[in-house]
């Protein structure tokens, strides 16, 4: 009975196939976390989702960026539909039942068992892991609620990039789900730096600096496992496990086995051409 987590599987169909296959992976036994990012700018999003959706009690996934664009697109929000290939999926017989299923994800996953929390971006440094669980608790109510559509209508910006518990609506929502899916700097007070996207120690500003190397981080003492984050590459330090490392850029799709005490990793080959 493995867990494994999953980097970002952006529509590498084949590559996460393959991985499956050579770890025999079980869906009887077995279960799959997904660190976000299922869909886009790899070549199959639709089998992917179709896949994760047929092995729905075995899979376990956060949201991520790409996989929130996916929904803002079916709910017509087409701002940045020029930079997305999710036309399969959106025009699928069974688009409806995927996109549903997709909605249901939580932003943050934490399991007491295993000890052991997995997001798709970052935590802001002020932030525990209990008041995490209760934002992404709101973001989910927001994304499944009656104002669906209105949330993912003003998903995009930058803005706040500080965090108040006064903040309210809108600004709220995106704060969090910026947090959560699209984090990877923030400043010494916390702010977040989106637009900052290389590796560690090409930041213009030294005072920028990764959201998990902030000195007073209250989620220091809590395991998490991430992705998003290409340029970084697998890291593993500061109780942080980030899995990204670029499959759909041709590199690989990275696995990390959770449940025994000595954590393993294993890489496997990009295999989509």
């Amino acid at each position: 009975m493995a867990t494994y987590v999953v980097g970002d599987i952006q529509g590498c169909y084949a590559t996460l196939d393959y991985a499956l296959t050579q770890m025999r992976f079980d869906p009887a036994a077995d279960t799959l976390w997904c660190a976000g990012d299922l869909v886009n700018r790899g070549p199959d999003s639709l089998r992917v989702l179709r896949l994760l959706h047929q092995l729905d009690s075995s899979v376990v996934a956060v949201l991520g960026n790409h996989d929130l664009h996916l929904l803002a697109l079916a709910a017509g929000n087409l701002k940045y539909a020029e930079q997305s290939n999710l036309d399969d999926v959106l025009s699928a017989p069974d688009s409806a039942e995927l996109i549903h299923w997709l909605q249901q994800r939580p932003l943050l996953h934490w399991d007491v068992t295993l000890n052991f929390a997995m997001l798709h971006a970052g935590l802001p440094p002020q932030w525990t892991l209990e008041q995490a669980l209760a934002y992404a608790a709101e973001v989910a109510c927001a994304l499944r609620g009656d104002g669906a559509t209105n949330y993912l209508a003003e998903l995009y910006g930058h803005e706040p990039s500080s965090w108040s518990d006064s903040l309210r609506g809108m600004p709220r929502l995106r704060y969090m789900t910026n947090c959560f899916t699209r984090l990877r700097y923030c400043r010494a007070d916390g702010s977040l730096v989106l637009s900052v996207k290389g590796r560690p120690g090409t930041q213009p500003d030294p005072a920028v600096q990764p959201w998990f190397s902030h000195p007073h981080r209250a989620s220091r003492n809590t395991r998490i496992v991430s992705g998003h984050w290409s340029t970084l590459g697998y890291y593993a330090a500061d109780n942080i496990w980030a899995l990204d490392t670029g499959c759909v850029w041709g590199q690989q799709l990275t696995f990390l086995r959770i449940d025994q005490a000595e954590l393993s990793v294993q890489h496997y080959p990009a295999q989509e051409k």
